[in-house]
């Protein structure tokens, strides 16, 4: 290998035995020139007069003085140790006309001679090896040494300047053919040499060893070297000879502590727009947010006019006092835990604020109740879980009838003034609640009238992005679902690597404004190619932080799946298991999952270089990128207001291919409050075992009859279970024969271009079609569309004593079936769900690689497949707003101690930053279109 990368470097002008030769000559050791008896002590004394005469001719010859052994070492001047014969390999050798082979031979005789001739005890032997390793140096490929300070950095010192050498090298050739710790060197240093300490070799730039016996330079920087243990460990997709071509450093993905740990090493931004385009879109967003901004304002005036009503004065005449608020600061209905942002109500005395929203339903007469709940599992013990009998005292709990509390009434007096709630809701109960502004009066519906100028304005200098843009070419689809009379079975499903940015935008935007789901792959092609390796990453968090952050990283919280709850674990076992698995001791196999981690909302800050690598992969940045992207709106909050925490996060987890019914790696069914981009970036599969196979099928069969005890199977679904190749191979042949062109919609059709294999790997199928694709997909999504979600709900209603959720007990109680987060729909359910309501969601398996965009409002549930590592972010886009507005709506309907109930996105906050933004920004840009 050595020679390999000698001639990599532009040392290969030697044939390929003479590096050979070069190199054993290098590699042989002091224990082969050793001998096989120990002389005793006659013989050694010859032996050393000999050697005495031979050292001073030597000297001579030389004109340096050699240091004598002195009684530090034990012996006295008559027994001191024979000195070994300077070796002819030290002494100055110049090749000339193609002597290079009888040179090379005499050398590697003349070595096996001293080795035959020369005996020498343990101790000799142990002597000349403590200053063989001294006069040892290390050179570069150019032949100066490396010298290393502490303050000045690395020095090149040039070998033939030096004065601690008494002879010079014997080759520039023969020193460049390896990189060795233990390398020859070609001159021998005296024991004047203070210096020799300094000397340090060249360390490998991942780990910073320098004791690393090979290591592998750079030929495109030649500073960066690594060695051959950190190659196979921390980069195993290359080579030592893909490393000596362009190292880590230079291709922007190494992940040594340092470059970790580097914000901005690369370029994030992948957007290059001119400033016609930038108003383009400015305007698109301003265009898409002002009715909501009209709502606002109407809500507002309609508030005034009923305090006006209150006072009997004119609406212009109502006076509202103004309350100051930070920009660090979060103003929350006291009832529904919704952001306020500018008119309110609230108590003079205990400062309890109330929302608009909440001030109409208590004068409407029907404020509902915030109370909370009171109902949790009960842990029947891990046998239960398995399809065993309950723990005997775990059938002490309560009953789901006193779960929620009574709410207290409270209703407006009668001339509409509302007074401060009891203290049993949170008030004082003494004073009117009074109205409040946040905002100076009438900013928000001076801002509705500037942005609707603007945009009229602009509407004079510009093309229409949707109705007069000119599109070409077609849309890149894939089927997800096998919906009767609908034309959105398909998917879009562009290559990042193909990806026109102008015209995929606008098919993007196109597809997005539908509510649909959108994939996006290879966009790890697009980036550095940083390992998203597990290990790195703790790697990442754990180095360079200080001690107590490190100590936390120790051990993590992960959630157990067949739980579904929170166990600690150490994190090492943790990613133990992601590439070799867990098991109970059942072997039945363990699913963990790490949600949100690191746990912190600094993922940038502790994971920088991580950071930079997932924005820069993005597709469709105007949208999704967190930093820079013009169409989202959470960019355009300033940088003094407190911001939601839209990420990125990592999503770490167990996955195996085989559907378990209990413990499978999911993340149940739910909505998220906004759009959200997944990427997965790394994936390890884990194979079970045959005994793991058997443990599996048989307690199965336990379950199933745990099941049909507690009235959680129907009949017919336990013979769907019991036969389940009848209709899924029916299923499976339906697919396989669909006619490409009639799953277009009859406008594209014709135009449509994708191959068999593409249609059907990523068509929707049952569980024995997912074993099939096991190969190409970490996770499997389901994700279900907006005008489904009333059907989905009353499915769950009517079904929900039919699942598990916490220490696999029954679903007794169901508040919201969605926001709950306790339901997985098995491929039985999905099948009795399209039987039953209709019903299909787009299925679809995620690969490496592939970036999933969701949209806002669309229920979705996924389980892994293998071991996944997936990065998500957050983003609102203006097409999304209104299911934005509608699930704050519902979340604030929920219980006090709901998971889902505060307003995490405040979103109409959002919408007047972004639209403020927006008018700043369009008017900067105006001088240039004209």
């Amino acid at each position: 290998m050595a020679a390999m990368i000698a001639k990599r470097q532009g040392l290969g002008r030697y044939s390929d035995d003479k590096m050979r030769r070069i190199r054993g000559t290098s590699d042989i050791s002091w224990q082969r020139r050793g001998v096989s008896k120990v002389l005793d002590r006659e013989n050694m004394k010859d032996i050393a007069q000999e050697k005495e005469k031979e050292r001073h001719v030597l000297q001579a010859s030389s004109g340096a003085k050699k240091p004598r052994m002195n009684q530090d070492f034990g012996f006295s001047d008559s027994t001191r140790i024979p000195k070994k014969p300077r070796s002819a390999l030290n002494r100055k050798v110049s090749y000339e006309n193609g002597d290079e082979d009888e040179v090379l031979d005499k050398r590697t005789s003349l070595e096996v001679e001293m080795s035959e001739e020369l005996d020498y005890d343990a101790e000799e032997i142990a002597l000349i090896r403590i200053r063989e390793r001294r006069r040892s140096r290390k050179l570069e490929p150019d032949g100066a040494m490396i010298k290393t300070n502490p303050h000045k950095g690395r020095q090149k010192i040039d070998s033939a300047n030096s004065s601690s050498c008494s002879s010079s090298s014997t080759s520039s050739g023969s020193s460049d053919s390896v990189l060795k710790s233990n390398s020859n060197s070609n001159g021998r240093c005296t024991a004047r040499n203070v210096k020799e300490k300094e000397l340090e070799r060249i360390k490998c730039h991942q780990c910073m060893k320098s004791e690393r016996k090979y290591v592998v330079p750079c030929g495109k920087c030649r500073t960066k070297v690594y060695c051959i243990q950190c190659i196979k460990q921390w980069y195993p997709k290359m080579s030592e000879l893909d490393v000596a071509e362009i190292c880590p450093f230079c291709r922007r993905n190494c992940n040594c502590s340092v470059c970790l740990h580097t914000s901005g090493f690369i370029e994030t931004s992948k957007i290059n727009m001119t400033d016609c385009e930038k108003v383009e879109h400015l305007r698109y967003l301003m265009v898409s947010l002002l009715p909501f901004i009209r709502q606002i304002c109407e809500e507002q005036t309609q508030e005034i006019e009923f305090e006006a009503s209150i006072q009997r004065v004119h609406s212009s005449k109502v006076g509202v006092s103004e309350t100051l608020c930070g920009n660090d600061e979060r103003v929350y209905c006291n009832h529904c835990a919704t952001s306020i942002i500018d008119l309110h109500r609230s108590c003079p005395k205990c400062s309890y604020e109330l929302c608009l929203t909440c001030c109409k339903e208590i004068c409407e007469g029907r404020l509902s109740g915030r109370a909370e709940m009171k109902f949790q599992y009960v842990n029947r013990g891990f046998g239960y879980m398995h399809g065993g009998d309950p723990l005997p005292e775990s059938c002490l709990h309560q009953t789901p009838d006193d779960h929620v509390e009574p709410s207290v009434m409270w209703s407006a007096d009668d001339n509409g003034t509302i007074s401060c709630p009891p203290t049993e809701m949170g008030g004082c109960g003494d004073c009117v609640l009074e109205l409040t502004r946040i905002l100076p009066d009438r900013w928000i519906s001076d801002l509705e009238k500037e942005a609707r100028d603007l945009v009229l304005i602009l509407d004079n200098k510009l093309t229409n992005l949707r109705q007069n843009r000119a599109e070409t070419g077609t849309d890149m689809l894939c089927k997800a679902a096998s919906r009767e009379g609908s034309d959105d079975n398909l998917l879009y499903c562009p290559d990042s690597t193909k990806i026109q940015e102008d015209e995929e935008l606008f098919r993007f935007q196109r597809h997005w404004i539908k509510g649909e789901p959108v994939i996006v792959r290879n966009v790890l092609d697009k980036v550095t190619g940083l390992s998203w390796e597990p290990m790195v990453m703790w790697r990442a968090l754990c180095e360079n932080v200080d001690s107590e952050v490190s100590s936390k990283m120790s051990e993590v919280k992960a959630i157990d799946c067949l739980a579904s709850c929170e166990v600690e674990i150490s994190t090492r076992q943790f990613f133990k298991g992601y590439t070799q698995g867990r098991t109970y001791d059942n072997f039945w196999p363990e699913m963990l999952k790490l949600k949100d981690w690191p746990p912190s909302d600094k993922f940038e800050d502790l994971m920088p270089r991580h950071c930079d690598e997932f924005i820069s992969a993005l597709p469709f940045q105007e949208y999704s990128d967190p930093r820079a992207g013009i169409l989202n709106l959470a960019v355009k909050v300033p940088s003094g207001v407190l911001k939601p925490d839209l990420g990125p996060k990592t999503y770490i987890a167990y996955g195996v291919a085989e559907e378990l019914g209990r413990g499978d790696s999911v993340t149940k069914l739910h909505c998220d409050m906004s759009d959200a981009v997944n990427i997965l970036t790394h994936t390890e599969e884990v194979l079970l075992t045959e005994e793991q196979h058997s443990a599996v099928e048989r307690l199965k069969k336990e379950h199933r009859a745990q099941d049909l005890k507690e009235n959680l199977v129907q009949d017919g679904m336990i013979e769907s279970i019991e036969e389940p190749n009848s209709d899924n191979n029916k299923e499976d042949t339906d697919v396989s024969e669909i006619n490409d062109s009639e799953l277009l919609p009859s406008g594209i059709r014709g135009e449509f271009k994708m191959s068999r294999d593409e249609m059907q790997g990523t068509a929707f199928t049952c569980p024995h079609s997912e074993g099939t694709m096991v190969e190409s997909g970490g996770a499997l999504w389901d994700i279900f569309r907006r005008q489904d979600v009333p059907k989905l709900e009353a499915y769950l209603r009517k079904h929900f004593k039919e699942f598990r959720h916490v220490y696999c007990s029954p679903v007794e109680q169901v508040i919201h079936p969605i926001h709950d987060q306790c339901f997985y729909l098995s491929s039985e359910h999905k099948k009795k769900l399209k039987e039953e309501f209709g019903v299909e969601p787009w299925t679809f398996e995620q690969k490496l690689g592939e970036a999933v965009f969701i949209p806002a409002g669309c229920p979705h549930q996924v389980r892994n497949l293998k071991s996944c590592t997936k990065v998500a972010v957050d983003f609102v886009s203006p097409e999304n707003v209104d299911e934005c507005l509608r699930l704050t709506k519902e979340f604030r309907l929920l219980p006090k101690n709901h998971r889902a109930r505060e307003d995490k996105l405040e979103i109409k906050k959002m919408i007047l930053y972004a639209v403020a933004q927006a008018i700043k920004d369009a008017n900067s840009l105006i001088p240039a279109l004209n």
